[in-house]
């Protein structure tokens, strides 16, 4: 059988305990809080390529097709798509692995164990996904978080939403099902982004997501930047709906709704009953119409 990827280094001399960050595009990402949340890490700490996924093996090349360089008429170049593990360390020295690149589109069940397989040979202690999803929730709120775990204990340490219900998985969950059945911790970092943002970057998102993965790693990443990007775009989503009162109100509304439902949540948890969000109003219906003007702005 084809091998699904090969070295381009050696193993990294002093190699101990690294984290697994997967941050893959193709899938739900919000406000682009996943894709800015690993840039901001690869921009933080230096990585260099530790191995590389055959992407013939992997990618439909006619749905992420090559970029072509074409200067007066002379096809210089072909930047293909590359989807890779990157090994760096953080200012303390403790080592990060990165997987980034397209979603696979074919032979899910080999990529998981040949990263299981990489797993296993560098020792990885704890595997964290990235993700951002539209949330019923207002941009005057502090980002909330969600998780998908291996375990409990890992869902606890990130939030999680208190209910059963089945949605389609990405590559992602298929990589945190790996880690289980290996008896190994896995956890994805899910950022809530208000519908009305979801299709525009939301730094706030990001900074969460980061600032999340340093609580649970002990990581050390700079977040602060991530941090004024995102004052910076609250200022800009503040100016754009404080002349529409209609706007405002649906503001007011989503806020309420997320206040009431960290009041039950709080309850429920004093008292040991189980949440129920039946009976709020959808973010759907009160977001579309300001999502539809910020859209247009």
């Amino acid at each position: 059988m084809t091998a699904l990827y090969s070295w381009d280094a050696e193993v990294p001399e002093g190699l101990k305990d690294p984290v697994l960050i997967v941050a893959l595009d193709g899938w739900i990402d919000a406000g682009y809080g996943a894709a800015a949340a690993v840039g901001h890490l690869k921009a933080q700490i230096r990585t260099n390529r530790l191995i590389t996924f055959d992407i013939d093996e992997l990618i439909d090349q006619r749905a992420r097709r090559p970029v072509m360089r074409l200067v007066n008429g002379v096809n210089e170049s072909l930047k293909w798509p590359r989807l890779q593990i990157r090994h760096g360390r953080d200012t303390v020295g403790q080592d990060i692995l990165v997987l980034t690149g397209p979603e696979p589109d074919f032979r899910w069940h080999g990529f998981v164990r040949a990263v299981m397989e990489i797993s296993e040979e560098l020792n990885v202690r704890l595997c964290v996904g990235f993700g951002a999803f539209p949330a019923p929730a207002p941009h005057t709120r502090s980002v909330t978080l969600g998780s998908t775990a291996t375990t409990i204990e890992l869902a606890e340490r990130v939030g999680f939403i208190e209910s059963a219900f089945e949605i389609p998985g990405g590559i992602q969950a298929a990589i945190e099902r790996g880690f289980a059945d290996a008896g190994k911790p896995a956890v994805g970092i899910w950022a809530r982004v208000p519908h009305y943002v979801a299709t525009m970057p939301y730094p706030a998102a990001s900074a969460a997501i980061v600032d999340c993965l340093t609580r649970l790693t002990g990581l050390v990443v700079d977040t602060q930047d991530l941090h004024a990007r995102g004052h910076s775009a609250f200022a800009q989503i503040e100016q754009l709906v404080a002349g529409n009162p209609e706007h405002l109100e649906m503001i007011r509304n989503l806020e309420a709704q997320v206040d009431a439902e960290a009041v039950q949540r709080a309850g429920a948890r004093s008292t040991g009953e189980s949440f129920d969000s039946g009976n709020l109003p959808t973010g759907d219906e009160l977001a579309a119409e300001l999502e539809k003007f910020l859209r247009e702005q």
